[in-house]
């Protein structure tokens, strides 16, 4: 969450930015495409409510009937939304490729021409249902100019649609497929599972706007998420996760990970960077995509590994920023001090016993702090059970250039150990800051700039940053 909440400060000047376990709230007038440039959130949703935990009381019936309540309370607001949506989904189509277009143009031509008789009874069904609501005003019906959406897209905190000065267009009823995805955890979850509270509000969204529930593919999906902490409905800007990168073809560590990684190594040009145990070279290709006019190595001792990372460095077309050599990273045949960046997945815990990871560690660290020049920053993600033994390997000392953070790192405020929720699909990657302590361990010259909490998905890791003070044998 610290990593998103920095991340859309500085590249979408994104404000009213708040986080949760799981997730990150903020406002942009970024366009479009600016949004699909984040590289530290999982996926990203237009915001329809947040608010706070419901009250564990009064039974099934009366939570069921203050969740619909809650959801649907605001159907001006509703349609305002889903027009923002639907501009959004026009211009990604734009995006898409021709011949996809075309299909898709087909598909509901076709659609359209075999139902012609179903969708008259529909529209008649739908006229009966809000039969009410069309004595309203017109301006029940509206959505916002174009260039409010613009302004809005981003939106995931509190929006401003409802004070828009602009003048509405009025518009025909919105109507499409819909479905509505739950996830329920916590103490609502011992009463209410997640199926019966989505059939609940997917019901009560037919009657309000008449729309067509579609189960297998949808036009649009509705996220609930409850739990302890927040209720939040939203609906996915994009079909496909924002981690889903189209330049990595076989995937290693997780994309938003292996960004948050790099971008905590301070990268500048022309700086040299190495990944002593790269596997696949996820960590080297989402900091190259990123840092461009930087030099990258990639180490490994498999061939397997090697070869993998070699297919997606030629798929990302990256053959001239990162160079792959095969060594043990307990060995590696590179000069001393010859790396700004020393950044590297410490896979331990999976192949190898705990035991003999911690005899390792030490070999490995002195390893990356020979090549590493002074003032460089290492960067590694360790295991939980290598995070509990972290302070045994290093040298026990207090810090006293803890306040010499990186810009980045200092900007963010220390929080309590992770407490994700396990919500693989939520808008961030699992980041959450574990400790800055101003006592932490240093290793030789290694001197400990931070230290992070991370959600792997079934399983938490953390990520170490150190920075070299000082040359090999003169601290």
């Amino acid at each position: 969450e610290p990593f998103l909440a920095r991340e859309v400060r500085a590249r979408l000047s994104a404000t009213e930015v708040d986080y949760v376990s799981g997730k990150v709230f903020f406002s942009t007038e970024a366009e479009p495409g600016e949004l699909r440039k984040l590289k530290s959130g999982e996926r990203l949703f237009l915001l329809l409510k947040r608010h706070p935990p419901l009250a564990v009381s009064g039974g099934k019936g009366k939570m069921l009937h203050d969740i619909k309540s809650l959801v649907i309370d605001e159907p001006k607001y509703w349609l305002d939304v889903i027009s923002i949506w639907r501009n959004l989904h026009r211009w990604e189509g734009k995006k898409d490729d021709a011949s996809q277009e075309n299909q898709l143009s087909l598909k509901r031509k076709s659609e359209e021409q075999t139902n012609i008789a179903t969708k008259k009874l529909k529209a008649e069904q739908v006229r009966e249902t809000v039969a009410e609501e069309c004595q309203a005003e017109a301006g029940e019906r509206c959505v916002v100019s174009e260039r409010k959406s613009d302004e809005d897209c981003g939106t995931a905190s509190k929006t401003s649609l409802e004070s828009s000065t602009e003048k509405p267009v009025v518009t025909e009823k919105l109507s499409f497929s819909f479905r509505v995805s739950c996830r329920c955890s916590g103490a609502i979850a011992k009463i209410l599972p997640s199926q019966e509270i989505g059939r609940a509000v997917g019901i009560a969204l037919m009657k309000q706007f008449g729309w067509r529930a579609d189960l297998r593919d949808p036009d649009l999906e509705i996220f609930v998420h409850l739990n302890d902490m927040h209720f939040v409905v939203g609906i996915p800007l994009y079909r496909l996760p924002l981690a889903n990168r189209e330049y990595i073809k076989t995937a290693g560590l997780r994309s938003t990970i292996a960004w948050a990684m790099a971008s905590l190594a301070e990268i500048s040009a022309g700086a040299f960077v190495l990944d002593p145990m790269c596997g696949l070279g996820t960590i080297l290709l989402e900091a190259a995509k990123e840092w461009p006019d930087a030099c990258y190595w990639g180490a490994d001792i498999s061939d397997s590994q090697l070869e993998g990372a070699d297919v997606n460095i030629r798929t990302a077309g990256l053959m001239d920023k990162i160079d792959l050599l095969k060594a043990s990273v307990k060995a590696l045949p590179l000069p001393s001090e010859s790396f700004d960046a020393v950044i590297s997945d410490i896979p331990f815990g999976k192949k190898f016993k705990i035991t003999k990871d911690i005899q390792l560690l030490p070999d490995l660290l002195q390893e990356m702090e020979r090549v590493l020049r002074v003032g460089g920053i290492i960067v590694l993600l360790l295991s939980r059970d290598l995070h509990k033994h972290m302070g045994g390997i290093t040298k026990g000392a207090e810090n006293d250039s803890a306040n010499a953070a990186s810009e980045g790192v200092s900007e963010i405020t220390p929080a309590k150990a992770p407490n994700a929720d396990g919500n693989s699909s939520s808008l961030v990657n699992g980041v959450e800051e574990s400790f800055l302590s101003s006592r932490q361990a240093h290793f030789g010259s290694l001197v400990p700039d931070g230290v992070y909490g991370v959600s792997l998905g079934k399983t938490d890791a953390f990520i170490y940053k150190y920075r070299k003070v000082s040359a090999a044998g003169n601290q």
